[in-house]
């Protein structure tokens, strides 16, 4: 009986544990069809995570290898809204994973919901554009060997102490 109780308890437990999870992750970049083709070759190495409130979609690629990042980066690029910023982090990267070094998350409104593409409008509404955010290790991810945008806004919040590794 003991026995029986213990295990119900702990099935609640995992039951509420789960209800409560803020994210949903795929091993896999499920991102739409309509991206570049170019980025086709890299959905099995990169992953899905929705959430985390607002059923809000990040992907995310982890890149071990430079040339294989500086070939995808101009393909990334195209699919950022206009006016949306690039964020810079440095690792570890909650979307990324603890021992990924360098990579790229992009982050989109939800599943359905299209982006914000006038640059008059975005102003602080990040949740409902498609935005880019690099984690910049100075070898794979080298900032002096990519183009960066000049319209595009960067927000470089590799040096603050203290912020969230979303």
């Amino acid at each position: 009986m003991k026995q029986a109780i213990i295990l119900s308890g702990m099935i609640m437990l995992i039951l509420a544990c789960a209800a409560y999870a803020d994210y949903l992750v795929q091993d896999e970049g499920t991102w739409p069809k309509s991206w570049p083709k170019e980025l086709e070759l890299l959905r099995k190495q990169a992953r899905t995570l929705e959430g985390p409130l607002v059923p809000l979609l990040h992907y995310a690629v982890v890149f071990s290898d430079r040339d294989a990042f500086e070939s995808a980066w101009p393909h990334f690029l195209k699919v950022k809204s206009p006016g949306a910023p690039i964020v810079l982090r440095r690792a570890p990267s909650f979307c990324l994973g603890d021992e990924a070094k360098a990579g790229i998350c992009i982050h989109t409104p939800p599943n359905g919901k299209a982006a914000i593409t006038d640059v008059k409008k975005v102003a602080g509404r990040l949740e409902h554009t498609i935005y880019i955010e690099l984690i910049v290790d100075g070898q794979i991810v080298d900032l002096n060997r990519i183009p960066l945008p000049k319209d595009t806004p960067i927000i470089d919040e590799r040096f603050k102490e203290g912020i969230s590794k979303r």
